[in-house]
């Protein structure tokens, strides 16, 4: 059944688009061996396609970079608007639901850590592309995660909100040095305490 799974994937993949091909070699790559590393040659191999097509679909490799983080972005919204729906007029719930599944995912095999926080080290330019992408997904995150503190009537909300970002970007970086079995286990754990200590009594 795996083996039939597999096919059936590798099919797909196949018959993918090649911009789309681009896209998920790219990411893939990117991830497991950083951007300066991995050359367009690369790419266009994993994704069966040449340079040509490749520079068809971007302009240069800074514009891919910037795409595949936007991509990034986009399933993680995903995700955001699934745990809203379940949770639709909740804002606690979403809260907690929010950092459980970033908690989840620190803990889910993603060994090199957060592909953002990744390319912001390899991209000092504030002028780059991807840099733009970067803050403004990090400065998304943070603004929904003070939105749902305050709308959940948590105490000193955009302190409560820096807390939590910090210690979820804390734990991305200390997954990479000490493992998912490091201080990174108990995150789950350290965001339920946080937002129990922010809570008002009776609430």
């Amino acid at each position: 059944m795996a083996t039939e799974t597999r096919r059936t994937e590798i099919l797909e993949e196949a018959a993918a688009p090649p911009r789309a091909r681009i896209l998920k070699a790219a990411r893939e790559l990117f991830y497991r061996y950083g951007l300066h590393t991995v050359s367009i040659d690369a790419i266009a191999e994993a994704a069966d396609t040449n340079k040509t097509t490749l520079y068809r679909h971007f302009a240069s490799k800074d514009d891919l970079v910037a795409e595949c983080l936007r991509e990034y972005g986009r399933m993680l919204e995903t995700a955001w608007a699934e745990i809203e729906r379940v949770h639709a007029g909740q804002p606690k719930e979403q809260l907690l639901a929010w950092l459980r599944f970033l908690a989840e995912f620190k803990l889910g095999g993603t060994e090199r850590g957060c592909a953002f926080a990744n390319a912001a080290v390899e991209l000092p330019q504030p002028d780059h592309p991807a840099r733009r992408v970067i803050e403004e997904f990090k400065r998304r995150h943070r603004d929904l995660i003070i939105e749902l503190c305050c709308e959940a009537g948590l105490r000193d909300p955009e302190l409560l909100a820096d807390e939590l970002f910090l210690l979820c970007e804390g734990a991305r970086v200390t997954i990479q040095s000490l493992g998912p079995h490091g201080p990174a286990a108990r995150l789950a754990e350290m965001f339920q305490m946080l937002v129990a200590a922010h809570t008002p009594p009776g609430s």
